[in-house]
């Protein structure tokens, strides 16, 4: 019985109508006895029946709490034995103790004493995480595990239905793709129409036939341009077929001996269509920015994912861009009172050389300008052409440190960054965060990391080197350009170390450049000389190669002890050096560097795309020449992640 009624707090006012009673029979005997006696009777009387009313209603108040109590018992009872959620007790060992009916299906009849494994091998491991909430997999029935830690108390909550209806809407969702024929308008300028609606028409009815297997609603904008809508379970679909589409239009042109390829930029995962047109234009932007023939997916959370670029970018037939963007860089530089360059760390021979162009697109502007270099993290290769330009007091003067170009900005400073486009990698990152108008000048594929709101971007992946660009630059100013030997050979010792001496990345337009600078003074001779390299060099080159081993498929790794460190270039030139070697279609060079990290340097001649692989592991650069820098772990952990990295690609897809 509750506290509150066994006080009695309610017999108070009895009691005190009863003391009134008495003590005003007890006057009027005074005054009429017989009268007083009859009420004392009667008072007796209500007394005792008062009484025994009060006692029956203890009693039926006894009764019915133990009625509504024995309910709730069971109530409590039932709802712990057959209420539709597992409940599951453990002890300090993570063996059961108890578990209600609900979770008998997921045990064996004799679960008592026995290890939480029983119910699912991955239980232990989830309790020892010390999360209070858990997904776990009990049969083909998905289920939340919310735990009470401190009574070692599981609930296991079946949300299989809200879990599918969950995916269902996830995979509702609409994507929206941006399609386009790479270089149609070049490709087809020289050909006949009957081979150009040949080859149109086979690439259509590849297109229709990909979009009718899948039911994608596609429509043509334009010649060579495409839009798709469909949802996410059946982009999710093409993903698993890796975009077949990508080989298949590749070969049908093929046939026709034309190189034209697919791009496809696709956006997924924001709420509006507008949102969607934006992400995919977006990616289409960046497939096209990396070379194109490839897809690039977009997805709201910021995930982007690769397939496909398995070709060389192609060599553009006009230079109407060229000239466009010389103008505008021109047009930059005017306005500016002064343009400092600045390239990658440890810059190698090509970001010198391009920064050195950059210097002449100023100076035949009448614009003062500059080029950062850290001489404490300048690569070996090219402290023979520093040492030059040392004796060169012009040149010379033109050269800062970071923190000399730090103090020396103003307001109207134009920065020019060349050979990369990443924030992560310039000389110094406080430049590009203090000066309002920047400009990329760079030939390497578009990474998903890029300068933050440039004034001015060109990026071609066809181009062999940053040096090629800015020569082509330098031919479409409008005022004459005047270049010593010194300056011209440096322009094109970059050049011949990108392309390994015109043998890879080379087109028509690299010969072009390298014949300007050439009748510009350029010494092939003083360029041979630069490039020499010291016999100790080429011992340590040939102790990495000794190393290396064929992993898989033509794929080849030349990994350095744990105790060896060599610089970057020498790293470069062994993974060049296997290139060389049969058998070898993708080279791969892991080792340490002098500061620590550790470097991958890898190569292939076009059969395998390297920049997609580098990108794996935070790197990137060319489909033939890429490379990343790691840090905080082993080189067996590095080679380890190196082999993954290898897995995926030659699975077909690759996430990044």
């Amino acid at each position: 019985m509750p506290n509150f009624l066994k006080k009695h707090w309610y017999d108070y006012p009895i009691l005190l109508v009863f003391i009134v009673a008495l003590v005003m029979n007890i006057t009027l005997f005074f005054f009429h006895w017989r009268l007083a006696v009859f009420g004392f009777v009667v008072l007796i009387g209500i007394t005792y029946l008062g009484y025994h009313i009060h006692k029956r209603m203890e009693s039926d108040i006894k009764k019915y709490i133990s009625r509504l109590s024995h309910r709730v018992n069971r109530a409590g009872e039932a709802a712990v034995t057959n209420f539709p959620v597992g409940i599951l007790l453990y002890d300090q060992n993570e063996t059961i103790q108890w578990a209600n009916p609900y979770l008998l299906s997921y045990l064996p009849s004799e679960y008592i004493g026995k290890p939480l494994t029983v119910l699912s091998d991955d239980l232990p491991e989830l309790i020892r995480n010390k999360n209070v909430e858990h997904r776990l997999q009990l049969n083909d029935r998905e289920h939340y595990v919310y735990e009470r830690v401190e009574e070692r108390l599981l609930y296991f909550f079946d949300m299989t239905e809200t879990v599918k209806t969950r995916d269902l809407y996830n995979e509702e969702q609409p994507v929206i793709a941006h399609i386009l024929l790479d270089n149609y308008d070049d490709v087809t300028q020289g050909l006949e129409d009957q081979v150009t609606s040949r080859v149109r028409g086979g690439v259509l009815s590849q297109i229709n036939q990909w979009a009718n297997d899948y039911s994608i609603f596609l429509r043509s904008v334009a010649a060579d341009r495409f839009i798709a809508f469909l949802n996410y379970r059946t982009l999710q679909e093409i993903e698993n077929n890796r975009f077949q589409i990508i080989d298949d239009i590749r070969e049908v042109t093929m046939k026709e001996k034309v190189a034209l390829t697919l791009s496809i930029g696709i956006g997924s995962g924001e709420r509006t269509p507008r949102e969607l047109g934006a992400l995919a234009q977006s990616s289409l932007d960046l497939a096209l920015g990396r070379g194109g023939d490839q897809v690039v997916i977009k997805e709201r959370n910021g995930e982007v994912r690769f397939y496909g670029g398995k070709s060389n970018a192609v060599e553009k037939r006009t230079r109407v861009r060229a000239r466009v963007i010389s103008h505008a860089l021109r047009d930059f530089v005017l306005e500016s009172d002064q343009v400092i360059v600045m390239g990658h760390k440890n810059p190698d021979m090509d970001a010198i050389g391009a920064g050195i162009g950059v210097l002449k697109v100023a100076e035949v502007n009448e614009k003062d300008a500059s080029i950062v270099v850290d001489p404490n993290e300048v690569s070996p290769d090219v402290h023979k052409l520093m040492n030059e330009v040392e004796q060169h007091e012009y040149l010379w003067s033109r050269f800062l440190t970071p923190s000399e170009a730090l103090e020396q900005l103003t307001r109207q400073t134009l920065l020019v960054i060349v050979d990369t486009h990443k924030p992560s990698l310039v000389i110094e990152p406080k430049l590009l965060e203090r000066v309002h108008r920047v400009v990329v000048l760079d030939h390497h594929r578009r990474g998903e990391e890029f300068i933050d709101d440039p004034a001015l971007v060109y990026m071609e992946p066809y181009a062999s080197s940053a040096s090629e660009l800015v020569t082509e630059l330098l031919e479409y100013q409008p005022n004459r350009v005047s270049m010593d030997a010194l300056e011209a050979t440096a322009m094109l010792a970059g050049m011949m170390v990108d392309t390994k001496n015109f043998s890879i990345r080379t087109g028509s337009r690299t010969f072009d450049a390298a014949s300007y600078l050439k009748a510009s003074g350029a010494d092939t001779t003083a360029v041979q000389l630069l490039l020499k390299e010291d016999l100790d060099q080429y011992i340590q080159r040939s102790r990495l190669i000794q190393r290396a081993y064929i992993y898989q498929a033509g794929m080849t790794i030349a990994r350095s002890e744990e105790d060896e460190s060599y610089y970057q270039v020498l790293i470069a030139q062994a993974a060049d050096t296997l290139l060389t070697m049969n058998g070898v279609k993708g080279a791969f060079v892991v080792s340490k560097l002098k500061d620590g990290r550790i470097s991958i340097s890898a190569r292939s001649l076009g059969d395998v795309n390297v920049q997609i692989i580098m990108e794996q592991l935070g790197g990137g650069g060319h489909l033939t020449n890429a490379a990343v820098q790691l840090e905080d772990m082993s080189l067996s952990e590095a080679e380890d992640r190196l082999k993954t990295a290898i897995n995926e690609y030659l699975e077909g897809g690759v996430s990044g």
